[in-house]
């Protein structure tokens, strides 16, 4: 596993954790190593998976490509919802360049984002899941459709109605996709 971030905030307990970290430019303005760099020289380490600390910028289209090619990952983003994190992830690639549209990254987001789980913080300064979207990988008129997983009902966060694509992969893994969403014997609601 190899994580990418500007500053070290992720701490993953487990073996075989490569972190890259970015690097400011020296006084003289070179030997910069931005975001982006450290996505593509992290790809060519074949990692098993990846893990993006706060895309921001372009580098989402370097996650994407990376995503889109089958590699398993992750990313941290700012939003206000689970939804505007998928918009983001749809415009942030824009700023790659001018030969990147919307015609190539809505549907690569579309087919590439599996899940997005919204974290926000509470009256009391902890952190909690707001709320899980999961992504069938459709898209229409520059629109990716999204199904509530699980979303906060009266302060509490509640099974809904929709259900994670590809339950292959969970069955690959051993895990029972009904029982872990709690659709399984003893639902809770």
């Amino acid at each position: 596993m190899i994580t990418c971030e500007e500053v070290f905030e992720l701490r993953v307990p487990l073996p075989d954790v490569v972190s890259m970290q970015t690097r400011q430019a020296n006084l003289e303005g070179t030997g910069e190593i931005p975001l982006r760099r450290l996505v593509k020289e992290a790809l060519r380490m074949r990692p098993s998976r990846i893990i993006v600390g706060e895309v921001r910028q372009e580098e989402c289209l370097d996650l994407l490509i990376a995503l889109n090619s089958g590699l398993p990952g992750m990313c941290t983003l700012h939003a206000n919802s689970a939804r505007e994190a998928v918009v983001k992830m749809c415009t942030l690639p824009l700023l790659a360049g001018e030969n990147i549209g919307t015609a190539f990254v809505v549907p690569t987001v579309a087919s590439s984002v599996d899940l997005v789980v919204h974290v926000g913080t509470d009256a009391s300064g902890h952190r909690r899941v707001r709320e899980i979207v999961a992504l069938p990988g459709r898209a229409e008129g520059g629109v990716i459709e999204t199904a509530d997983v699980f979303t906060t009902r009266d302060g509490r966060l509640v099974r809904a109605d929709g259900y994670p694509p590809h339950p292959d992969r969970f069955a690959a893994l051993g895990l029972d996709l009904p029982t872990l969403l709690g659709d399984g014997p003893g639902r809770f609601t």
